[in-house]
């Protein structure tokens, strides 16, 4: 049975990924954003913020890679909601294939898709000043750290995707998560927010995911951030993906 369904997730994911290469715009257009807010911070906004430390740009990279991932996932909504609705998911159902390989597919899909898009985030941060003296144990732990959310996030993805009514209400959960870094230690520093904002802003997810990430890229002690952003990221994870399985053996039955 285990065999069987890495067999059926290995074709439908060669399936999505053929998709997502006859349209890389879709991968352009998620990096796109991204890269837009840190030229636009960096450039425009950074000498005016006190971030305290001697490069923004540096202090900014990690923030704006939970965006990219954010940026992304909407696509995995948006992928499942268009096979759901073209019938796809009831051709798969007549087929003997894994059920639940049907959903991996769009989450590995999204990990790929993400994970190019983080690349190419890194690179032209690299371009505008971005330096870090990590070394090859960091950089695997941001990297740990970031396919961690990105699955947290993309099997939540999945959830609009099999519920939503339509396209815009399939990709539109997205936006709050995109807003949330806004409100974390992503930009600024907690301290200098007032006191509401302040309390939301440090006990929210991003900020111990950008805090452990950014003191992993400039060689500091992570202290209980990085265990603090590992269980939201787990706690979020299987949390999704129950809801998500959830829903999907309620639409296929």
């Amino acid at each position: 049975m285990t065999k069987h369904f890495f067999g059926d997730t290995a074709v439908l994911l060669g399936r999505s990924l053929t998709h997502v290469t006859r349209s890389v715009d879709t991968i352009i257009t998620t990096a796109v954003t991204p890269i837009a807010m840190m030229l636009l911070f960096v450039y425009v906004f950074g000498g005016a913020i006190n971030s305290g430390s001697g490069s923004y740009v540096n202090y900014l990279l990690p923030g704006i890679l939970l965006i990219t991932i954010a940026s992304g996932i909407a696509y995995t909504a948006f992928r499942l909601f268009m096979d759901m609705k073209g019938g796809i998911f009831e051709r798969f159902q007549s087929m003997p294939i894994a059920r639940s390989s049907v959903l991996w597919a769009h989450v590995l899909t999204s990990l790929v898709a993400n994970l190019i898009s983080l690349v190419v985030v890194v690179l032209v941060a690299l371009l505008m000043g971005f330096r870090s003296g990590a070394g090859a144990l960091a950089w695997l732990a941001v990297a740990g750290i970031l396919t961690l959310f990105t699955l947290a996030l993309t099997w939540l993805a999945v959830i609009p995707g099999l519920t939503a009514k339509s396209v815009d209400g399939a990709s539109a959960f997205s936006y709050p998560l995109i807003f949330l870094p806004f409100i974390s230690s992503a930009f600024v520093p907690t301290d200098t927010m007032p006191g509401p904002v302040r309390a939301f802003a440090e006990h929210q997810p991003v900020t111990s995911i950008v805090n452990a990430i950014r003191d992993l890229f400039t060689q500091q002690p992570v202290g209980t951030d990085i265990w603090i952003a590992l269980a939201w990221c787990l706690g979020i994870l299987i949390v999704a993906y129950a809801f998500a399985m959830l829903t999907y053996r309620r639409k296929i039955s």
